[in-house]
């Protein structure tokens, strides 16, 4: 599975089940584009654990305001539907791995 592209339309439902992490984002943020091929390749390890998704701030602001977002990127991790988890700001493949693997 790759890594896809969330909306405030279609938040809800693309978190709705199963493990997601959310990367919140936008193209201007030098640290969004840094871990942007990390989750790449975490995805290409953990796609049976977790489905990884993006949301573009600048374009979907409801959401973001919804879950506190304020510094970018922000990766909420949900369960269910759910926030289990959150990480703020470039984080390296393990710590997102490890973030995955205790919720899992």
């Amino acid at each position: 599975m790759a890594v896809t592209h969330t909306t405030d339309a279609t938040f809800a439902q693309d978190i709705g089940e199963g493990l997601v992490l959310v990367d919140f984002w936008a193209p201007w943020c030098g640290p969004c584009k840094m871990i942007a091929p990390v989750l790449e390749e975490l995805d290409g390890e953990l796609s049976d654990k977790v489905k990884i998704t993006k949301l573009d701030v600048d374009e979907n602001q409801a959401t973001a305001s919804q879950f506190g977002v304020m510094s970018i990127p922000t990766l909420i991790l949900f369960k269910d539907g759910q926030p289990v988890d959150k990480v703020i700001g470039y984080q390296p493949k393990e710590n997102l791995a490890n973030l995955v693997n205790k919720h899992a």
